[in-house]
């Protein structure tokens, strides 16, 4: 049976619920028995564990060196390190700025010219 990582386990486990899922009620634990009980969810096709991002560490199916293989992609990924700074324009915010008054400079000129007709 499946352990969920998720950066809102309380989101996750309210819509396993919405379907049905006994989610925290202690029930019983056949397969995934090292689940925190709160994270717990048993559905009639099996069980699921619900881990947020700070629980990760406590996860059991999920070795180390797999864990440096996704360390090792996330890290290396361009898109994510945009994302982990706020976004492309924290990332060089002087061209950003530059482009934005480029644009009020552009709009200004048409105006004027527009103005002058």
């Amino acid at each position: 049976m499946p352990e969920q990582l998720t950066k809102h386990p309380d989101v996750t486990l309210e819509v396993l619920r919405s379907v049905g899922a006994q989610c925290g009620t202690g029930a019983p634990q056949q397969i995934l028995t090292s689940c925190p009980q709160a994270s717990f969810c048993k559905l009639p096709g099996g069980e699921i564990c619900v881990y947020g991002l700070g629980e990760a560490a406590q996860m059991t199916q999920i070795s180390p060196a797999e864990w440096q293989t996704v360390l090792q992609a996330v890290t290396a990924s361009p898109a994510s390190a945009a994302s982990a700074s706020g976004g492309a324009a924290s990332l060089h915010p002087v061209p950003a700025m530059l482009s934005a008054l480029g644009l009020v400079l552009i709009g200004v000129a048409v105006g004027w010219v527009l103005k002058r007709r």
